[in-house]
């Protein structure tokens, strides 16, 4: 018996969250085969303080704008951006608008 190759599809992503007033929200969509994948809502004003992850992380922007620090650079990211970060970078966010991100890691094996 051999396993069938499967897929997952969230044709929404917006959909699997809502932009809470004055907070930030985080869900797991995703979380098999060495993958976490996680969709944080932001108000505006609203962060996520100093902080690093342990695997590789990718951030991207589905909705809004955002400040991101990395280490000791600040960037402006947008729907347009794609962040790649190693695992132990120093990082931040600040949310200029309500904004919504995917955060991907990966677990090394």
């Amino acid at each position: 018996m051999t396993d069938q190759p499967s897929f997952t599809v969230l044709a929404n992503l917006l959909d699997e969250v809502e932009i809470p007033k004055n907070g930030t929200l985080s869900r797991v969509v995703f979380n098999a085969d060495g993958l976490r994948v996680v969709l944080f809502a932001f108000d505006t004003g609203e962060q996520l303080t100093d902080h690093a992850a342990t695997v590789p992380a990718v951030v991207q922007v589905i909705k809004g704008r955002l400040e991101m620090t990395l280490d000791d650079q600040v960037v402006e990211i947008d729907p347009s951006s794609w962040v790649h970060m190693d695992a132990h970078l120093i990082h931040a966010l600040v949310a200029l608008e309500p904004s919504v991100v995917i955060l991907t890691l990966q677990r090394t094996t």
